[in-house]
């Protein structure tokens, strides 16, 4: 099933659910940016809540926000009772500081799964697991090569597979390229999320029956490109548009029905 089915069949799924609740799930999305990036993501999340039968409230703050201003309105929106869950869109505006916004979000509301405390998993890492077991693909002993180390993908990633009992290596910008050409070639499973423009291409060699995970999204004058240049030799990859954005998006409203149902 191509990622696009799948996110499709889950919907279906999902809506039906929502359907059979009391009370509509509601989720509000702060953003503090102009990034174009951010705002196509925005646009996406909330034609998925429509989709699904949620109610979505986007909360847009001037860029001229001081981080005590977004840290008041993060303090509201974990005591309110409209709001199951929310986020902040990232990335923030020069003199907001990541960290402290994403420990101020309260456990409790925190759909990203970004606190430290929080007991769901960041979306893309997870929409990826999700993908995986729904397409059969093996994850016990097999080796997985998580290549980039953010907080936000690769860390988690690299989590969640040695969670699952697979051999997890992580690659990065200080890997040597033997070393990396090594590990790739030897890979079952290659997730990628560095923002370089098909890194991964016939320089390297692959296992017929690997799966590659294109997290990575770099923009040019031709269009948009994943990290990975496409129909690479391997059984499974994902595309770059229309490939783990839409597991990233469809995770994030998993994660508020799984707060939802607790």
């Amino acid at each position: 099933m191509t990622v696009k089915e799948y996110v499709n069949f889950r919907k279906d799924e999902m809506k039906n659910l929502v359907l059979k609740m009391d009370k509509k799930p509601c989720i509000a999305i702060v953003q503090v940016n102009e990034d174009a990036g951010s705002n196509a993501y925005v646009k996406g999340k909330l034609k998925d809540a429509n989709e699904l039968g949620i109610n979505a409230d986007l909360i847009k703050l001037p860029l001229n926000t001081k981080q005590e201003e977004l840290l008041e309105i993060i303090d509201q929106l974990n005591k309110d009772k409209v709001h199951d869950g929310f986020i902040v869109q990232m990335p923030l505006p020069k003199g907001i500081d990541e960290e402290t916004i994403k420990l101020a979000v309260s456990p409790n509301k925190d759909v990203d799964g970004f606190h430290p405390l929080s007991k769901l998993s960041p979306c893309t890492p997870k929409g990826i697991m999700n993908y995986l077991h729904h397409e059969n693909i093996p994850i016990l002993g097999k080796n997985a090569v998580v290549i980039g180390r953010s907080n936000i993908v690769g860390k988690p990633m690299a989590k969640l597979l040695l969670k699952e009992s697979a051999n997890v290596t992580v690659l990065h910008s200080k890997t040597s390229f033997e070393d990396m050409a090594r590990y790739i070639e030897n890979a079952d499973i290659i997730v990628i999320a560095i923002g370089k423009k098909h890194f991964l291409d016939n320089k390297f060699k692959y296992k017929k029956s690997a799966v590659i995970i294109d997290v990575g999204i770099s923009r040019d004058e031709s269009g948009l490109h994943g990290d990975a240049l496409p129909d690479l030799p391997v059984y499974l990859q994902t595309p770059v548009p229309g490939g783990v954005g839409l597991l990233t998006r469809l995770a994030l409203y998993e994660n508020l029905l799984e707060l939802v149902s607790k």
